[in-house]
């Protein structure tokens, strides 16, 4: 049997099915969703976009222009069609190009998106390659399978060693942390996802003719994929990234010890007092101080511009994580000093394994990181504030988030 016939068998055996990997559209919004504020009319780049059903999606819901790429002519041609049918022919533009050399300028689009498909690249080979594409303040959507577990099981391990080289999703994290993203938020994706893929795939495998060369071999592939699962399902999942190139106009790092006179300073100029900067060094000698997690964004002549902290709090008696002070040196208010420090330690903490983090700041301010109302979970603080100011943000959504009163180390004094 030649090569071409498992080819041509694999995607006859995948031809019609609404999607070519673990997903669905209520995934597909939760990643836009994390995405943030888009333009009016997004440029967008679906690669491997396979059928479209991500494409349909983000043209109808974001108003996007989007150029999807795959190498299957069939599946652009599906796409064409389905696009013309809604009446979004004017949105959509195909193009049968390799995703690993995608024909386009630097900074041509908005929003780079590739569900079930980087792992024909691979995930660091598309962090490093499609960063390009992005337009200043872009974002990178890609969906992975990872390991959900730190022992997977030898059939498991076994069936993706020879396959595709999995990370869990904090690996993942670190990774496009390390490749100079920050991430924006994580998806792990349910059980449904799956089913959204494999159950049209299994009853093409149960209607094929097996007679045909390399059809029998696709159709074996396909039910050793969807036996795994069914067995092994709690070891390896799919899950969703969501990632933005840090600013380049500002190095951050952890503070280190020589710092603790610049951020004393920076602290108490930003809030025009010494009351704030005396609760940092208050917390650097509290039980409640999480190594690490004190982060400065330094201006380009290597001065502490703006200083993040975050330290333990209680939510319901459970460990959480509190996001205060934020600080920015007068000179540098308004030119994203701030955003990137607090991007910067939020990244730490995901990466630390916190769950969960708490800010009393402001409505308008926090969301662009992902904040929403606290009590949107259950959680409220011990004292009077508006309900919109007492946010939250969950860095692992695999986790239950605790309900309850916050409470917030004792040099806060509240």
């Amino acid at each position: 049997m030649s090569d071409n016939a498992l080819h041509d068998s694999f995607f006859a055996l995948h031809h019609g099915l609404p999607r070519q990997g673990p997903g669905s559209d209520t995934t597909t919004r939760r990643l836009l969703a994390l995405a943030g504020r888009l333009p009016e009319r997004p440029r967008v780049l679906d690669l491997g976009c396979g059928p479209g059903r991500s494409a349909l999606l983000l043209a109808t819901e974001a108003n996007a222009e989007v150029t999807a790429v795959d190498t299957h002519e069939p599946f652009l041609a599906e796409l064409r069609e389905t696009a013309a049918a809604r009446g979004l022919d004017g949105s959509i533009r195909t193009l049968n190009a390799d995703m690993g050399a995608p024909p386009f300028p630097d900074g041509s689009f908005d929003l780079v998106w590739a569900e079930s498909s980087v792992f024909v690249l691979g995930f660091d080979r598309a962090l490093a390659e499609w960063r390009r594409l992005l337009a200043p303040g872009g974002t990178l959507v890609l969906t992975e399978c990872v390991w959900t577990t730190e022992e997977p099981g030898p059939t498991a391990r076994a069936f993706w060693e020879d396959q595709y080289t999995l990370r869990t999703v904090a690996g993942n994290a670190a990774a496009a942390v390390g490749a100079g993203y920050h991430v924006l938020g994580t998806v792990p994706q349910p059980e449904g996802d799956w089913d959204e893929y494999y159950v049209p795939l299994a009853a093409h495998a149960d209607a094929a003719d097996t007679t045909v060369p390399g059809m029998a071999e696709a159709v074996a592939g396909a039910r050793a994929e969807i036996a795994l699962r069914r067995g092994h399902g709690s070891e390896y999942g799919y899950a969703g990234f969501v990632l933005r190139p840090a600013d380049p106009r500002w190095r951050t790092r952890p503070e280190t010890g020589a710092d603790a006179g610049a951020v004393h300073r920076l602290v108490a100029a930003a809030f025009g007092s010494r009351a704030e900067a005396d609760l940092v060094e208050a917390l650097r000698s509290d039980d409640a101080w999480l190594p690490g997690l004190s982060y400065v964004a330094e201006a380009p002549d290597g001065t502490v511009a703006a200083h993040a902290l975050i330290t333990r709090c209680l939510v319901g008696g459970a460990p959480a994580a509190a996001l205060a002070p934020v600080s920015v040196a007068p000179a540098h208010q308004r030119t994203g000093a701030g955003q990137a420090v607090v991007r910067a330690v939020l990244d730490a903490a995901r990466l630390r394994g916190e769950p969960l983090v708490l800010v009393l700041g402001h409505p308008e301010y926090y969301p662009r990181f992902g904040f929403v109302r606290a009590s949107e979970y259950g959680i409220r603080p011990g004292f009077e504030v508006p309900d919109e100011a007492m946010m939250a943000l969950v860095l692992d959504g695999s986790a239950p988030v605790p309900e309850g009163t916050l409470v917030y180390p004792a040099p806060f004094g509240v």
